[in-house]
């Protein structure tokens, strides 16, 4: 008998060596979605572990006062911002021009006196919605739909949005098009906005998603900056403040809550502070007939040159202000991309780098990948995308990148595996399927 029990002592200890040996591994490979829903020590465990808490720097000493001054501003003809594919990578293996296309919008001629923005307005009808893990934009949009009266589903919007529930962003580009294509309505996206048009929009009835850089609150402060979209449903000037429906955080100032109907706080200072990390991007949703309504509002800045023109002069005004601000050299970078102009912008953007830039930057903007690729320094595409994937190959955007790097490097065969990569984990983003045939065709 004690021989027997010797045994099954034995083999019982050897299960639970191999199961603590093998639980490591099967704990990290569990995908994040699901690993969420485990205890925190398990997530903890389980998680990828961040090493730095900044993108790769760069080495600046050229002096960049060139970049900031008014005879620097360019002008070029641009194709439309408001498309289902960003501006940014609209080019193949071999970039060719294009002729722009026909704008969406005639803007309306600016007035000598434009209508007075009401002290405080709200809308009222928004449904809030909370988030499933990691869906951010689906959820917001899918509660800006409510106000339409449209009941999508956040499954709905991410099955459109996001085919592979890993994918860590939704560009706006690709909020805008599921608008245009899944319902009646219209989208439109715009940078360089102001407090007074969002005030505008919402006085005027139409709902206003804002994309802005946060420090989560409370016990979610260890998690580190974050992209985040927030839908604006009202203000008040007197309090200075705008209230948003946020998906992740709730309506009230207690995360996680839904005890204020009203929406959570964002304070006009809160706004300046953190809007800039995202260009003061904002998406507007109307029903088509209204199109002339949103254009008088917005104005000239619905011609997307004069909107970039504007907003490389106001980033310009703010580095003059404020020159160790990584967000604003990185927004002049962007500008100087959209102009077509990239050997500027890739020297905002090592100044970004050079000063520090949270490590999720790249989750959600692209503008490096396309000034260093366009400039031909094709090593800091390469560096960037590894560092952006590495344990998290969740963005097609960096395969994408890295794929056209690779293919100018004559890497040809790892370059079609990540430009297959890219095509693979989202369907709908096309720049990776024409950069394969490209690739295919010897272009």
């Amino acid at each position: 008998m004690t021989g027997k029990r010797s045994i099954i002592l034995l083999l019982v200890g050897t299960a639970v060596v191999l199961f603590l040996l093998a639980t490591p591994a099967m704990i990290k490979a569990v995908p994040p979605r699901y690993l969420s829903r485990l205890p925190q020590p398990i997530q903890d465990f389980g998680a990828p572990k961040q090493e730095v808490a900044i993108l790769p720097t760069v080495a600046v000493t050229a002096d960049l006062s060139f970049l900031l001054t008014p005879s620097a501003t360019p002008t070029a003809d641009l194709p439309p911002t408001n498309t289902a594919v960003p501006a940014a990578i609209q080019f193949t293996l071999t970039p060719e021009a294009t002729e722009p296309l026909p704008p969406t919008f005639t803007p309306p001629p600016p007035t000598a006196t434009p209508l007075p923005i009401p002290p405080q307005a709200r809308l009222e009808g928004v449904t809030h919605k909370f988030q499933e893990w990691n869906n951010c934009g689906p959820a917001t949009l899918a509660m800006t739909l409510t106000y339409f009266n449209i009941q999508a589903s956040q499954a709905d919007t991410a099955a459109f949005l996001k085919p592979s529930p890993e994918d860590r962003n939704v560009s706006p580009f690709e909020m805008v098009a599921y608008v245009q294509e899944k319902t009646d309505l219209e989208a439109l996206f715009r940078v360089n906005g102001d407090q007074q048009t969002i005030q505008r929009l919402l006085a005027a009835g139409f709902p206003v998603i804002l994309e802005i850089g946060i420090e989560p609150p409370g016990e979610f402060q260890w998690m580190g900056w974050y992209g985040h979209y927030m839908l604006a449903v009202a203000y008040d000037n007197a309090k200075q403040q705008f209230w948003v429906y946020d998906s992740w955080l709730g309506t009230s100032e207690v995360p996680l809550e839904n005890a204020n109907p009203d929406g959570r706080t964002l304070t006009y200072q809160q706004l300046d502070e953190f809007w800039p990390h995202f260009n003061h991007n904002y998406i507007v949703l109307y029903e088509p007939e209204r199109a002339d309504e949103v254009a008088a509002i917005i104005g000239e800045e619905m011609d997307d040159t004069i909107m970039w023109q504007n907003a490389l002069a106001e980033v310009q005004a703010q580095i003059a202000a404020n020159p160790e601000n990584a967000f604003y050299w990185f927004n002049l970078g962007t500008a100087y991309n959209a102009l077509g102009h990239f050997e500027e912008a890739a020297a905002a953007y090592d100044q970004a780098r050079a000063i520090g830039l949270p490590w999720r930057m790249l989750w959600y903007q692209f503008g490096p990948y396309q000034a260093y690729y366009e400039a031909g320094r094709y090593e800091d595409v390469l560096l960037l995308a590894d560092t952006t994937l590495k344990d998290r190959p969740y963005f097609e955007e960096s395969f994408y990148y890295r794929g056209l790097a690779l293919a100018a490097l004559g890497e040809t065969k790892a370059a079609r595996q990540d430009l297959e990569k890219a095509a693979s984990f989202n369907p709908n983003f096309i720049p990776a399927a024409d950069a394969l045939a490209s690739l295919d065709s010897g272009g």
